[in-house]
């Protein structure tokens, strides 16, 4: 990909693999857009979440010095691994707002609007 709008690139490459994989493997996953307000797009939007959730620790899991009662150091860290892992929950995670038909427009714009909101409470000591 060539363009300058990484998150564009993104949310475009997760979709092919969505489609991709839904034209292999019929039954892996719902049809996309799913219908959030359903029982079933409900338990999908969960299933997915916590599978990004999953991999967030595994990431986890590479980090052996954040014990503070801890004396010895482990100074050995794959940050090639632990990306893979944060790559892979940012996956699961771009597949839920693909599956509920969020664009990078949109997600873009709620970024921005809890950007503010955050910002706003440091400023006002929240």
């Amino acid at each position: 990909m060539d363009s300058t709008d990484r998150l564009a690139d993104i949310f475009a490459m997760r979709s092919a693999f969505l489609y991709a994989m839904k034209e292999k493997l019929p039954h892996a996953q719902p049809d996309i857009p799913i219908t959030i307000a359903s029982k079933e797009g409900q338990q999908y939007c969960r299933d997915i979440a916590l599978r990004g959730v999953e991999e967030m620790f595994e990431a986890l899991q590479h980090l052996k010095n954040w014990k503070t009662h801890r004396v010895t150091d482990i100074p050995d860290f794959n940050r090639e691994e632990f990306l893979e892992e944060v790559v892979d929950a940012f996956n699961y995670f771009f597949a839920l707002l693909i599956a509920v038909d969020c664009d990078e427009d949109e997600f873009f714009h709620a970024f921005l609007r809890k950007d503010k909101i955050i910002h706003d409470r440091l400023n006002s000591k929240y």
